[in-house]
Order: C-alpha cells, then structure tokens, then sequence
C-alpha cells in the first residue's frame, strides 16, 4: 500500500478519471480531484461518478476549471501536492472541426497553468494525456513513440502535440519530470456518449442506424478503460529521469537530455470497425441499421500502438479483449439505464 501519497487528478468526474480515482483510493492514495463538470456531454453522467467517488474517505473533491491559474496556484499550495494526473482537456475530434477556440482555452491555456502550479510547488512527477491523435498522417504501423509527429489532421491533435512540447520547455528549464501517455481509444463503463460503442449500443437498442464511416474500413486499436488506469497507476511513481544516451544529432522524440517521457497506452491489437459493431450485435442479440458514409475531416484510417517502451518501463501490457470490454460495457448501460 501506498502511505500519505497525494496526487491531483485533473477532470475527475470524466471517463478516465473516475477510473483511475477508484484505482488510486484503492491502492492507499490520498486524492485530489478536480474538474469543471462542464456539459460538452451529460452532466449527470459525470455527477453519477462523483457520487460514488464521493464514498472514498481519501477522495476529495473540487469544482473549478484549470483556466483559472490563480486558483490552481492556492489549491496547490494549501494540499501539498506530490503527483498530477491531468486528464481534464477539450476532447473530440470532430468536434474541434466546429468548435475550435474551446480546444485553445482548456488544452493549452489550461495545462499552461498545471505546468506553472508544479514548476512553483515541487511537485515530483506531473503525468498528462495526450492522444494517439498526435500520430496525424503518419502511416508507418505500429505507431511508435519513437516516430516524428509533427503532422496532425485535427486543431485537437495539434492541442495535444502542443501539450508535449510545452512539457518537455518545462522539463528542460526547471527540470520538471513529465510523461506523456498517448491513449488510443480508450472505452468501457461509464464511457463517454460521444464516443462510437456509447454511439452504437444506443442506437441499435432504439433502432436507429449507425453511421459507418470510411464505409467501414476504418482499424482502431481499442483499448479498455481498466488497461489505461494500470498503465497510468504504474507510471505515477515511475519518475522520469534524462536519457544519457539522447543526442541532438539524432533526438529521440520519446525522450530527452531532460526527465521527459512519452509512451503509448493501446491495445498491441487493432481491430476492423465492422467487426466493433458486429461483436455489439452479438451481444445486444440485435442488428445495427448500417448507414456507410466516406472517411470524415480529421479522422485517421488506422490506430495501432506499439506499447514495447510501456512494458520495457512498467512491465504491462494491455490485454482486454473486445469481447470482454463490450461485454462488460454494454451490461453498465442496461443497468445504468434500466434497459432489460
């Protein structure tokens, strides 16, 4: 167990922090959770995760938004922050397309003032989400961290690349231990609405048609929710530290001369979005009305994480099967939503 040891959770009440919060109390963590509980989806939704973090003796929570540095600064201060987890952002591709200015604010003003919080407070490992996003146009597969990604197709992923330079300025100047963890499409229980199996499970229950895009070519390298929150957990204590190996000549981008690290969190197992949805037929026991539309602005064809830096680093490996994570996705929304 771990003693006394108290870490800032940014975007406590969403998908992934409410995960990674039940998983940090149960290892003996004392939590600090943060989030602006704005409504870009259901607020209930995050207030029902609160509600049952709120059970946890050594989780406390806070509303407020990570643009408001005055207020990070005082909140740092007064609770003798040791790690940060910041997971609160804009999210969304599609939805930076038409809401652009959102992802400026809370992406790069935001975590601008984590990284002056823990530059003033000595925190000792600041842990922040970027997205597989970053790989952009890339095409050469698995992506790895070792890959140039400076070729984004969405203001999002532009938002997160940015969130990784800023990082390593902080490293670099006042040796600030940063990691970096690219997510790759993260799902389970209490998982976003915006998200394609939330999209999916509720319109074939209600017998509406799904939009296939890429007429159902697409790959992604689904990874559950669970997986994620242990490649998180293990890497909190795992403190950067400089790479004696980097050079300029031949700059690794995944690490530095500074503490500064960047690894993947993804399944190691792509999967065709047609096969997605029939394993949510199978368990639904319905049919999806399939309406097969071309790949959309901003959307990459195919997703698939090279996680060997993760398991040389932590020793794990997301193993989830798609079966298994629908499964258990699909029985939370029939219970959470009173569906027989």
């Amino acid at each position: 167990m771990v003693l006394d040891k108290k870490v800032f959770v940014t975007g406590a009440a969403g998908f992934i922090g409410f995960h990674l919060i039940k998983k940090l109390s149960s290892l003996g963590y004392k939590v600090v959770g943060y989030d602006n509980l704005n409504d870009y989806y259901d607020v209930n939704l995050k207030k029902s995760r609160l509600a049952i973090l709120q059970d946890e003796d050594s989780f406390e929570f806070i509303q407020g938004d990570l643009t408001d540095g005055a207020a990070i600064n005082d909140l740092f201060k007064n609770h003798s922050i040791e790690f940060v987890v910041n997971l609160a952002a804009q999210a969304g591709v599609r939805y930076s397309l038409t809401n652009p200015h959102a992802y400026l604010e809370s992406n790069l003003h935001g975590f601008l003032n984590i990284l002056e919080a823990c530059r003033h407070n000595q925190v000792k490992h600041l842990v922040y989400a970027s997205s597989s996003s970053v790989y952009g146009a890339n095409k050469k597969m698995p992506f790895s961290v070792h890959q140039n990604v400076d070729h984004p197709l969405s203001l999002y992923a532009a938002s997160k690349k940015s969130n990784e330079l800023m990082a390593h300025t902080y490293s670099a100047l006042y040796n600030l231990p940063t990691t970096g963890l690219r997510f790759f499409t993260v799902y389970g229980p209490y998982g976003r609405p915006d998200m394609a199996l939330f999209i999916f499970t509720k319109a074939i229950l209600e017998g509406k048609p799904i939009d296939i895009y890429n007429y159902g070519k697409m790959k992604r390298d689904f990874t559950y929710v669970d997986d994620i929150v242990e490649g998180i957990t293990r890497l909190i204590p795992t403190v950067p530290t400089p790479n004696e190996h980097w050079t300029g000549l031949n700059p690794d981008p995944a690490s530095s001369f500074a503490p500064y690290r960047i690894f993947n969190i993804g399944n190691n197992q792509p999967v065709q979005l047609m096969d997605f949805v029939e394993a949510i037929e199978e368990k639904l026991g319905m049919k999806a009305v399939k309406n097969l539309l071309p790949l959309q602005d901003g959307d990459v064809p195919e997703t698939y994480a090279d996680v060997e830096a993760l398991i040389k680093a932590v020793g794990f490996k997301p193993a989830t099967s798609i079966k298994d994570g629908i499964d258990k996705f699909i029985d939370w929304y029939k219970n959470y939503y009173k569906i027989k």
